[in-house]
């Protein structure tokens, strides 16, 4: 049953914490899904927010993970940096 628990070893997380996490993930990407939907149709409103999201979101996730995936690397052995050798590391002055 590893398969349950592989990527919470990674993230450093319990089921609970991220649980909590990804939920709250998921509602700041609908929020921001609804605030782009809204700039679609009248693009005078929420000019910036997707982006905003999106490069929130990104820092959290990525960018915090990396640095802590760095941290424990200088304690062990181990490959840090996983999901910037994967590509998901976004270009600076993207927007959405």
């Amino acid at each position: 049953m590893s398969f349950l628990t592989d990527h919470l070893d990674e993230v450093g997380e319990s089921y609970w914490e991220h649980m909590f996490k990804a939920a709250g993930f998921a509602v700041a990407m609908l929020l921001g899904g609804v605030a782009c939907l809204v700039h679609a149709l009248l693009p005078f409103l929420f000019v910036r927010t997707g982006s905003t999201r999106v490069r929130h979101l990104h820092e959290v996730m990525v960018e915090n993970r990396l640095a802590s995936g760095r941290r424990a690397s200088d304690d062990s052995s181990g490959p840090a940096g996983d999901d910037e050798a994967a590509g998901i590391a976004a270009g600076p002055g993207s927007t959405v």
